[in-house]
């Protein structure tokens, strides 16, 4: 068997078409562009490259990014300060902290000072409690990117046994969302015992780990749908490597990621269309 495609460049190009309708409909009825602000902190050469990307795509939906730079010397009370401050600006739609902070920087005290209603990337307690208990919010845009791109895919989810690899910030969420569907979610780990019988009976895998190469191709069950959401970086080459061991899986999977390709650019677009959503309502 060789796997179909599952093409996050095409899903998102799609999604940033409607995200431009609805921005477009959002600046004539309020008359300015929906506001997505990114905080950054310290100077992670490996944030400047997703930011820029953030940037030009949501320039190009009409969407506007307020970058704000925070010294590599910032507390987390300077952090928070500024978190708040964007908080409170009535101009200001979405928050995203960039990830990673600076080390001394308590990650946890900064996401709580997001409103929740700007929170477009679901990292506050507020909006997981809310992917939880099953009430509207946000949620990770990852998370929400892959279950757009299996639902572009017409990927039956409901009575399937789903494995989600991974208990960060896109696995937690992306087993919730599955639940949601109606799948029999297991959660798996960097460090879960026999890992491999546990992909091998998986109708779905969902790997968000960040170690090269975790899920061996031959795990994976026969016809199964297979998504990497270890390398999310857009803007790399076709040397990038996920999770999950691409040209093995490839002969055994239905469907599959590519890396780069697949989850990265779900996340911006599902980012962008969580602003374009809180813009909408938060605005009379």
């Amino acid at each position: 068997m060789n796997a179909r495609i599952l093409d996050g460049r095409a899903v998102a190009a799609a999604t940033l078409e409607r995200v431009r309708d609805e921005v477009t409909r959002f600046a004539d009825a309020h008359g300015r562009p929906p506001v997505l602000a990114t905080v950054l902190a310290g100077d992670d050469p490996a944030s400047h490259p997703h930011v820029r990307t953030r940037t030009g795509r949501g320039a190009a939906v009409g969407v506007t990014t307020r970058r704000v730079d925070l010294p590599a010397s910032a507390s987390t009370v300077d952090v928070v300060a500024r978190v708040r401050e964007l908080s409170a600006d009535p101009d200001v739609d979405g928050i995203l902290v960039q990830h990673p902070l600076p080390a001394h920087v308590d990650e946890r005290t900064v996401f709580e000072a997001i409103d929740p209603a700007k929170d477009v990337d679901g990292v506050t307690h507020a909006s997981f409690g809310a992917l939880a208990s099953g009430t509207p919010g946000f949620t990770s845009a990852t998370a929400g990117g892959i279950l757009a791109l299996l639902d572009a895919y017409e990927v039956r989810l409901a009575y399937r046994q789903a494995v989600v690899i991974g208990r960060g910030p896109v696995g937690r969420p992306t087993g919730m969302l599955l639940l949601a569907r109606d799948a029999t979610v297991t959660y798996c780990h960097s460090r879960t015992i026999d890992l491999a019988a546990h992909v091998a009976e998986a109708d779905v895998v969902v790997a968000a780990v960040g170690r090269p190469g975790l899920v061996r191709g031959k795990w994976v069950k026969q016809g199964a749908v297979v998504v990497d959401a270890g390398h999310l970086d857009d803007t790399g080459d076709a040397g990038d490597t996920g999770d999950v061991e691409y040209a093995v899986a490839a002969e055994r999977a239905s469907l599959i990621t590519p890396v780069p390709g697949g989850v990265g650019p779900m996340t911006v677009a599902t980012l962008l269309a969580q602003t374009a959503r809180a813009a909408r309502e938060r605005t009379p």
